[in-house]
């Protein structure tokens, strides 16, 4: 019977387990004894396809659980490589299988379960081999698996390590940070630079909390994920697991930046050594789809004891292995505190965007606030303008 063929799957075996598609195809296998056991299976696929927002296009769902479904055929296309005959063939019997697998009944529902068209990529009217060109070009150019609508990720040590997308990314635009265009400028070159396999350095971050360091960066990837871009967090615990991340993406054709926030090492920490060899000089080398950036709250990294400063012979030892470890980053950008001007700059750029008028009282208000929580900064000046906007709208005064 048709219902068993689709258990003989090979290349896209993975969809059986498939949270909607396994009790589809459990009810499909059962649905002729009309059992209690087909009716929750029925009733467990309807319940998954409403919570998937899929019940209008039960086939549009497929086809997108095939496209991003990593298997041997996709990891292949997304490393560059041209999937050997016995491959593409494979997987071009298991789509039409399913293709044909999930038309073949309505169950009396009309529309609900019919298959209609197939998606635009699974469109096979012009042959196998257009139809392998045009998923090797796809996956080529956005990846596989995971990775082809995911942004964002976190890294998990383990044996193997494994890195675990991150459900909602920052939506912070460029647009949306105001001031600090020049260092903003040196940071967007060289993400270009990388984007377009051009040379690039390695970037470090620093100056006061608040000033917009890391706000910058996934600005940046907001900009550019949809050309390949991906960032992937990795904890300082975990940074000297960077090799196993480099291994992860070691083939995938995206470009992804290795992201650690809020960088401070004490001396005397094995982590010092095992950055400075990731960052230059390291046996398995930088990869061309790799780039480190950091964040840190001050230039030199390295926290130092007052104990130790008072040994000269210590003071300059650890003043070379701090510029040492500096300087292996190949583009530094200060993120320099805002003084007064430079605040009310960036509070009134934020109040027009926000249909506020940016009088004298709201920059009366917004210096206030700035005592009130002890300085000045570009995030002081959004909590501030967050603030007004909601009084605003409820018709309110500040409480401050």
């Amino acid at each position: 019977m048709q219902q068993h063929k689709i258990l003989s799957l090979t290349v896209l075996r993975g969809l059986l387990y498939d949270e909607v598609f396994e009790p589809y195809i459990n009810f499909r296998e059962r649905e002729a004894e009309d059992d209690e056991y087909a009716c929750s299976c029925f009733g467990n696929f309807i319940e998954k396809l409403y919570k998937k927002g899929a019940e209008q296009n039960f086939a549009e769902y497929i086809c997108n659980a095939m496209l991003y479904d990593e298997n041997a055929f996709s990891l292949c296309c997304a490393a560059g490589e041209t999937p050997s005959a016995f491959l593409a063939n494979a997987y071009v019997r298991d789509v039409k299988l399913i293709l044909d697998y999930i038309a073949e009944k309505s169950y009396g529902q009309g529309e609900f379960y019919a298959v209609g068209s197939p998606a635009a990529t699974f469109d096979m009217s012009d042959g196998d081999d257009k139809f392998i060109a045009r998923l090797k070009k796809y996956y080529r150019k956005h990846g596989c698996g995971m990775f082809i609508d995911n942004r964002a990720f976190t890294y998990e040590s383990g044996p193997e390590g494994e890195l675990i997308p991150v459900e909602n990314p920052s939506p912070v635009t460029l647009e949306e940070l105001k001031g600090y265009e020049q260092e903003k400028a040196v940071i967007n070159d060289n993400i270009v630079n990388f984007m377009r396999g051009l040379p690039y350095a390695n970037m470090l971050l620093y100056g006061d909390m608040g000033t917009g360091k890391s706000s910058t960066i996934h600005a940046m990837l907001n900009k550019y994920w949809q050309n390949g871009l991906r960032l992937i967090e990795l904890n300082k615990e975990n940074m000297l697991d960077l090799p196993k991340v480099r291994q992860l993406t070691g083939k995938n054709p995206l470009k992804f930046i290795i992201f650690i926030d809020d960088l401070s090492l004490g001396e005397g920490d094995d982590k010092i050594s095992g950055l400075k060899a990731m960052l230059e000089g390291s046996v398995s080398g930088n990869t061309a789809n790799t780039m480190i950036v950091a964040t840190s709250n001050r230039r030199h990294i390295i926290k130092e004891n007052l104990s130790d400063r008072e040994n000269s012979v210590h003071v300059s030892d650890s003043m070379q292995e701090q510029l040492s470890l500096s300087d292996r980053f190949g583009i530094t950008v200060l993120f320099s505190s805002t003084n007064k001007a430079q605040y009310l700059e960036i509070v009134g750029a934020l109040a027009a965007d926000c249909g506020i008028e940016a009088d004298e009282k709201l920059f009366a208000l917004a210096e206030r606030w700035a005592l009130v929580k002890g300085g000045r900064s570009p995030r002081r000046a959004k909590q501030f303008v967050d603030i007004m906007y909601a009084c605003k709208k409820r018709g309110t005064q500040p409480d401050f």
